[in-house]
């Protein structure tokens, strides 16, 4: 080998050596701290950068972007002496590169131990139900007070959260049956309402049904007796427009008289008083026209009703006689007339008897003869 080549080779690989110890590429979101003899020069940012080879080297190498650390559960004491095991999660960026690599050895670790610490004086103040409801105000707490710690390290701690708060196993159990308690005494509180809301909405109901139902009988009370009264009031002008003479109202008082004992419920009917002027008003009214054709042989005709007792109180049979002859049709119609009113008493005592009921004594009972 030539004897001038072997001195240009051994200058290059210093060249290339040299170049390669003077630059340094950082890459983004990096941040490497140089020492020159071993101390402290600058901080290298990302990019491009020249540094004097031998002299300075690369001492550290730090992320810059936001970091997370998720601590063990630790145990810690509540205010009412139980043991709770508390998680927590560190949510941290490195804002002065200097500071995290030579203000403190291991920042991690610091931090860690600083969060415990915290946790057992914030939680150590509040019981078991504070420490379970007070998520917020304890990780407010503990940003606060890692915050001010770990600034002087050049890290800032933008949130800490607590990822589970575990209490004893017979603490859970006692707690799962306070929650069941409530949740049956929710529910039976729910379910009275119910029911109570129920039983308000029926009687409104009923209520409205009982006021709907009388206004609904008094209207057709009211519509009733208004068609009665006018009915009354038809038949009363008809009477009156008419000029209805007392044989034609005799007449029709007569007719009425077996549709009393129509009635099932009824033992015995009673023969008002005034059926012997009806019948002798009846007779009065053949009578006007028995002149027209009367036989002078022709004899009078006695129509008696006689009360079922005897009617003591009377003195007798009420007895009905034409004052004057009559044709021989007046007394088919009196014989006839006479006839139902036996016949209707009749049935009457028939049933009676049929039924087995007592029978009230009555002024004007008829028995059949």
């Amino acid at each position: 080998m030539d004897p001038v080549v072997i001195p240009i080779l051994v200058a290059a690989i210093v060249v290339v050596f040299l170049v390669a110890a003077t630059v340094r590429i950082v890459p983004q979101a990096r941040r490497y701290n140089i020492e020159r003899f071993g101390r402290y020069r600058r901080t290298l940012q990302p990019g491009l950068n020249f540094v004097v080879p031998v002299a300075d080297r690369v001492n550290t190498k730090l992320d810059v972007r936001e970091q997370v650390y998720s601590s063990e559960p630790k145990p810690v004491i509540t205010e009412d002496n139980l043991v709770v095991n508390i998680d927590t999660v560190l949510y941290y960026q490195i804002t002065d590169p200097r500071a995290a690599a030579y203000e403190v050895a291991d920042y991690l670790h610091a931090i860690d131990q600083l969060t415990v610490t915290t946790l057992r004086n914030v939680i150590g103040s509040m019981d078991l139900e504070q420490t379970l409801t007070s998520r917020e105000e304890i990780n407010t707490r503990l940003r606060t007070v890692l915050d001010d710690a770990t600034g002087k390290w050049g890290i800032r701690v933008n949130r800490v959260e607590i990822k589970a708060i575990d209490p004893p196993h017979t603490i859970k159990e006692a707690m799962e049956k306070q929650m069941r308690a409530e949740r049956d005494k929710r529910a039976a509180i729910l379910h009275a309402e119910g029911e109570r809301q129920a039983k308000i909405l029926t009687a409104e109901g009923t209520k409205q049904k009982d006021i709907l139902e009388a206004q609904g009988t008094q209207q057709a009370m009211i519509l009733r007796a208004d068609g009665e009264a006018k009915a009354v009031e038809r038949v009363f002008q008809a009477v009156h427009t008419n000029n209805a003479d007392p044989k034609i109202l005799a007449y029709k008082y007569l007719e009425t008289l077996p549709h009393l004992a129509k009635s099932d419920n009824n033992t015995f009917w009673v023969i008002p008083g005034e059926l012997t002027e009806a019948v002798r008003a009846v007779t009065h009214a053949f009578g006007d026209r028995s002149t027209m054709g009367l036989p002078a042989s022709a004899q009078p005709v006695e129509a008696t009703t006689t009360d079922a007792e005897g009617a003591s109180d009377e003195g007798g049979a009420a007895e009905l006689e034409a004052g004057s002859p009559f044709s021989l049709d007046a007394a088919a119609a009196a014989d006839e007339v006479a006839k139902q009113a036996a016949a209707v008493v009749s049935d009457a005592k028939a049933e009676a008897e049929a039924a087995r009921t007592p029978q009230v004594p009555g002024r004007g009972q008829m028995s059949g003869d």
